[in-house]
């Protein structure tokens, strides 16, 4: 069963949040509560909710001004919200929907029209994705389009392989690509164009591969073989060309020489390589986003990798999978996932197990690892 929908219910009266809070959990809602719109502000970055239903009537910070403040936060400005008051005046109707609401309800209606409210604007949402999703998995068939390699690249003394399943099938904002340099010289990059939403998904499939063919065109253009080097070259396309420059992208760049025996990484606002063995080492680069700014800094690290070790490069979808009850599987959890299963054949393999029966095959983004094992 996927994870129940999740409400955020903000209410300073605390019958009429008794009342609400019994009503949606018997319909099948998890819901949370916030007292007024501060505490509303804060349970909507912890929680992360699905839709926000929120009193107009507050002390402190009233349902009006609480809705400004998170239309002015990109990040949450899209979680639908229903504003609940005690009356219906003509004027605060038409003020909620001048702040893009989805729907007003009144707290003496029934139980029944409360609850049948809140299922059709989740029906609503659920259509408007299905719609988007099969555009895009259209346009992208269309289009041949392909945001990660379909073989595992080559390279003596290394066993490099990936697993990459994107959010509803759907090529989306992760990408992954391999460049040989010459025999002994690999370079492995991931990224992930961030931001993207079911009407962004078209945009985010044409920055993967836009950024993709600009790591190829920086490798060929560097007089050094060095990831700083490729992402600085990178950083200065993105940021000089205005079709991308606003566009948030991560990016993770390794060289692999297997003669030397040598592993250097660079990073641009991605999360840290695991290298694995008996215990688990975050390796962190400081990187700025590409395209932020022209003088970005970036650095080469040098990872030493013996004989099987094992490095894994990682997107956001991967630590940011929820179980049933909401709870973020995090980097400690990974890590276990990681050191138990490390020591078996197909250790990748069991890792995508141990994350299907975590989250209950519930992926709610793109989800990418590489896998760079030393033998």
């Amino acid at each position: 069963m996927n994870r129940k929908n999740k409400i955020l219910l903000v209410e300073d009266e605390p019958n009429i949040a008794r009342l609400f809070n019994y009503t949606l959990t018997k319909a099948g809602y998890t819901v949370v509560f916030a007292e007024n719109g501060l505490v509303g502000l804060n349970k909507v970055h912890e929680d992360r909710p699905d839709l926000i239903i929120s009193d107009i009537m507050m002390p402190e910070v009233d349902g009006f001004e609480f809705r400004k403040m998170l239309l002015e936060d990109k990040n949450v400005a899209n979680i639908p919200f229903v504003f609940l008051t005690a009356k219906g005046s003509e004027d605060d109707i038409l003020e909620g929907y001048n702040l893009s609401i989805e729907e007003y309800i009144i707290k003496t209606e029934s139980p029944k029209i409360v609850v049948a409210k809140i299922n059709s604007i989740f029906e609503s949402i659920k259509r408007g994705r299905e719609s988007a999703v099969f555009e895009v998995q259209k346009a992208a068939d269309k289009l041949k389009i392909k945001v990660v390699p379909e073989n595992f690249p080559k390279l003596d003394g290394f066993e490099i392989k990936h697993y990459h399943k994107p959010f509803e099938s759907v090529p989306g904002g992760d990408f992954i690509d391999y460049i040989k340099l010459n025999d002994d010289t690999l370079v492995i990059v991931t990224g992930d164009v961030m931001g993207k939403k079911w009407g962004a998904w078209y945009f985010a499939v044409a920055y993967a591969g836009y950024v993709r063919n600009a790591v190829r065109v920086a490798c060929s253009d560097v007089d050094e073989y060095s990831p700083k080097a490729i992402m600085q070259k990178i950083n200065e396309m993105i940021y000089n060309d205005e079709r991308i420059s606003e566009v948030f992208i991560t990016l993770s760049v390794v060289i692999i020489n297997s003669s030397q025996n040598v592993i250097k990484y660079c990073g641009a606002g991605d999360l840290p390589l695991l290298l694995a063995d008996e215990k688990i080492e975050t390796i962190r680069s400081n990187g700025l986003l590409l395209g932020f700014s022209l003088d970005s800094y970036y650095d080469d690290i040098s990872i030493e990798i013996e004989s099987q070790q094992v490095l894994y490069l990682i997107t956001d979808g991967v630590v940011e999978l929820r179980n049933n009850e909401g709870v973020q599987l995090g980097y400690e959890n990974l890590g276990r996932i990681i050191v138990n299963s490390i020591k078996k054949e197909s250790s990748l393999t069991e890792i995508i197990k141990e994350l299907s029966l975590y989250s209950n095959s519930n992926f709610e983004d793109d989800l990418s690892i590489v896998q760079i094992k030393k033998l």
